[in-house]
């Protein structure tokens, strides 16, 4: 990785700012500064933080920032394939799945997912990431048969794929336990997991905003068996709906269990709720479901994220599809030093009504990381360093050069739903059709 800047602010001068706060708040900062792990009970302090106190966290989570990771500043190029939104779940904060009694619902064939991941490559991808929704009485093999084909057709690309929650409804699917249906993955060309489906570990709350979801103790299971195996994973945190900030610290205190256990976790990433299209918004099923989180929030979470997974987990994302890239750009400077990934086709957050695009240029990335005087660093999926760009490297990727008509290069969601060619058809449905047909026949 490259040097840090000999420009940028050193201990010194947040250890003054740090002697102008709250006693109280000092105290944690300090703690965290002198290389201890600060306590779920002490991060929660700093959520209660304004004015100075709140300045003083950012500048020592850029610190801290600082000492593991350096100046770098991460992207991978990549591509997001949802092939299917038909979901057996009714989760209340998700507005990307559809009963597959509606119109709406898709489900994209292996030699499609193949196509799109080929894709991809040639646009200089070295990732896909693959993750949908439970359709129903799926075939318990499908991840396996899906990883397997990708990379008969492209063996050098990484399959970051299929959340805790398909690992678990494939291994119920084929009868199997989560470390046996792990084990297939691996073997058929899984190289990481993603750490979705987490929202928040707290099973009374889950069980609120998403009854019959994936439990708490099984989410677990899964990250902590894929470690075991040799599969690395991501971790999220979803915020700004109906959770507490006692709940945030929690969660993240959790994670940082399971990585002292395991090491495995290559990066955490906060997720801001998007309530535009949420069901547990639109039909108003918690009265107290918020609009998202606020600015501060946003910030607060990614600062109060890396002072306490800082001896843990080096690497502290922000998404981009989420907050944008202005606000990306700004959390860069509260302990941020990756943007996530080039992402074409994201469809999860923008069917929830995010408005942030399904597609970041490397070299929009490039231009936000220079701007924040921070230095760009393609990465490969597991954080070993793809390529370093220097101030005068102003190298164009075949990505740079896809211009407005990105809907017209890789589709859309918004159009994939309307396309009868991959209309999903229900196993009953097909069955009965196939037996009409030989009844007449």
């Amino acid at each position: 990785m490259p040097a840090n800047r000999e420009d940028r602010p050193n201990v010194a001068d947040v250890g003054a700012l740090i002697g102008l706060v709250d006693p109280t708040v000092a105290r944690v900062l300090n703690q965290a500064l002198e290389g201890n792990d600060v306590s779920a009970e002490d991060a929660l302090i700093l959520f209660d933080t304004t004015g100075l106190e709140y300045s003083a966290m950012a500048m020592t989570a850029d610190e801290l920032r600082r000492r593991a990771v350096g100046d770098a500043v991460t992207y991978v190029v990549n591509r997001n394939i949802n092939f299917t939104n038909v979901c057996i779940k009714r989760c209340g904060f998700c507005a990307f799945s559809r009963d597959f009694r509606q119109e709406e619902g898709y489900f994209l064939p292996v030699n499609e997912i193949v196509r799109r991941a080929k894709e991809a490559w040639d646009y200089g991808a070295t990732e896909v990431c693959i993750q949908a929704g439970l359709p129903p009485q799926m075939e318990g093999d499908l991840y396996i048969r899906l990883c397997e084909a990708i990379k008969e057709e492209l063996p050098d690309i990484h399959i970051h794929g299929f959340s805790p929650e398909e690992v678990l409804y494939g291994s119920i699917r084929s009868r199997c336990s989560i470390r046996e249906y792990l084990e297939g993955l691996k073997a058929a060309g899984v190289g990481s997991l993603p750490g979705t489906s987490a929202e928040i570990l707290d099973q009374e709350l889950r069980d609120q905003i998403s009854p019959g979801r994936i439990t708490v103790d099984q989410w677990k299971e899964v990250i902590i068996t894929a470690h075991e195996l040799g599969i690395p994973t991501t971790s999220t945190i979803m915020f700004g709906h109906v959770e507490t900030n006692e709940h945030i610290v929690r969660h993240i205190d959790l994670l940082r269990d399971i990585q002292k256990q395991t090491g495995g976790i290559t990066e955490f990433v906060p997720l801001s709720f998007v309530h535009t299209e949420a069901p547990m918004f639109m039909k108003s099923l918690d009265e107290v479901v918020r609009t998202g989180p606020t600015g501060m929030d946003v910030v607060k979470v990614h600062a109060i994220a890396r002072i306490m997974l800082n001896n843990w987990i080096p690497n502290i994302q922000a998404s981009w599809v989420k907050e944008g890239s202005r606000v990306s750009q700004l959390l860069l400077n509260a302990g941020v030093n990756d943007l996530g990934g080039t992402l074409i086709n994201e469809s999860i957050s923008t069917s929830a009504g995010a408005q942030h695009g399904q597609l970041m240029r490397p070299a929009e990335f490039r231009q936000m990381i220079r701007q924040a005087g921070r230095i760009p660093v393609e990465r490969y999926t597991t954080y070993a360093p793809r390529r370093v760009f220097d101030d005068s490297d102003e190298a164009l990727d075949p990505l740079d050069l896809v211009g407005d008509n990105v809907e017209e290069i890789f589709g859309s969601y918004r159009k994939l739903v309307a396309m009868e060619s991959f209309r999903f058809e229900h196993p009953n449905r097909a069955r009965k059709d196939n037996q009409q047909e030989h009844a007449v026949s």
